[in-house]
């Protein structure tokens, strides 16, 4: 057994500047750890294109190509995904978190083959079964990416953006556990909206911030006809509460 301490910065002074994290280094887990583990979330593949916007079959495609065949069971013999039914797969919060990092990237204009080469070195070197949910990586790292960024970026000059503020940017919609330093809430509209997916509540299904009450109710009771006001009486939501849900599901639409 090895310890591997994961620096951040050059101040050591406070917890946060530094990660120590204790890791058997001599092998890679052959299976994936909380894969579909009570409390990690559910979640298919139209609740990912839900959630997160993008279209059900990028969604299926890059898990299939690059959380299973290529990626997973070459570096665990194992896979990331699950079988729920009839052939429908699930996976965890964790890796909704990693899609949500690898659309970001991707959007920004980093090839698939790029983001995921970067991922399996850090994988591989920093024995990490979910890198691109974990706050060393996407807060913290400065010192992580500019070490893999060759991986990642264009060798064109590209490589003078602000890599790591781009990380750190959309990472603000993301809390992370503050011991094991993993992504734990998910905000999908922003910290300042009030929907929230927990992967503890609700299967880790949309819900309002501080409650147990699945935004998908609330919603299907507004297109019903039932008035804003009424809704936020029953469910002892405020108003912006209750506009927030009715939001996030317009702009999905959208």
């Amino acid at each position: 057994m090895i310890i591997l301490c994961l620096f951040f910065s050059k101040n050591l002074t406070t917890l946060e500047s530094n990660v120590c994290y204790l890791y058997d280094y001599t092998k890679m887990k052959n299976t994936i750890s909380n894969k579909n583990k009570l409390g990690a979330g559910i979640y298919t593949i139209p609740d990912i294109s839900r959630i997160l916007g993008f279209p059900k079959s990028k969604v299926s495609r890059y898990i299939n190509l690059y959380w299973d065949d290529k990626n997973c069971k070459h570096l665990f013999q194992d896979t990331y995904s699950w079988s729920v039914s009839n052939n429908t797969k699930a996976v965890n919060f964790y890796v909704l978190i990693e899609l949500f990092t690898f659309i970001n990237l991707q959007e920004r204009g980093f090839s698939p083959q790029k983001i995921f080469k970067t991922r399996n070195q850090i994988i591989k070197d920093l024995k990490i079964q979910y890198p691109f949910a974990f706050a060393g990586i996407l807060t913290d790292g400065k010192k992580i990416w500019c070490d893999y960024m060759d991986s990642v970026v264009e060798t064109n000059g590209s490589k003078q953006i602000n890599f790591s503020q781009i990380i750190y940017d959309f990472a603000q919609r993301i809390d992370f556990n503050s011991e094991s330093k993993i992504a734990e809430r998910f905000y999908p509209n922003g910290k300042d909206k009030s929907v929230v997916i927990d992967p503890h509540h609700q299967f880790g299904m949309p819900i309002i911030k501080g409650t147990n009450i699945n935004t998908e109710i609330l919603y299907s009771m507004y297109t019903s006809g039932e008035p804003i006001k009424n809704i936020s009486i029953l469910y002892d939501l405020t108003r912006k509460e209750v506009d927030d849900a009715i939001n996030y599901y317009k702009l999905k639409v959208a």
